[in-house]
């Protein structure tokens, strides 16, 4: 399975992204608004890095950054990793492993389409494998499929 395919069966289509000059505060209400563990942070139609949960509570709450007094590009994660659309799962997962991340932008060249997260990728590969689960069973059962 490919990230495309993740894209079109995520709910949202909509970008959520916040400018480098929005307020941690401000992002974090988006957060916790939208039940999301990331942002991506646009300067226009650009990509420019990724605001996180975690990103917040290592470079802001760790180091005595107030989410009022503090803008997102003070605590963002950048330059950003991404990829494409015709990424596998396999590959996102071993990203994602390697280097820590819960989060990855799904981009077409310079064009943003969206973010998957972990959680995104885990629910792929279960469906994936209750098929497959599914299919044996008929296999063996007799049922056709």
């Amino acid at each position: 399975m490919k990230v495309q395919q993740i894209l079109d069966r995520k709910l949202k289509s909509e970008i959520l992204a916040v400018s480098p000059d929005t307020s941690v505060y401000s992002a974090l209400e988006a957060l916790e608004k939208h039940n999301i563990g990331a942002l991506l942070v646009m300067e226009g139609d650009k990509l420019v890095g990724i605001f996180s949960e975690r990103d917040y509570a290592r470079r802001g709450i760790l180091k005595g950054k107030f989410s009022r007094e503090s803008f997102v590009k003070d605590l963002m994660t950048s330059p950003v990793f991404t990829v494409s659309p015709q990424a596998k799962i396999e590959e996102c997962l071993t990203i994602m492993t390697e280097k820590h991340f819960r989060h990855l932008p799904v981009v077409d060249g310079e064009k943003v389409l969206g973010m998957i997260s972990s959680t995104d990728l885990f629910r792929s590969i279960l469906s994936q494998y209750q098929n497959l689960v599914s299919s044996l069973e008929g296999y063996i059962s007799g049922r056709p499929m």
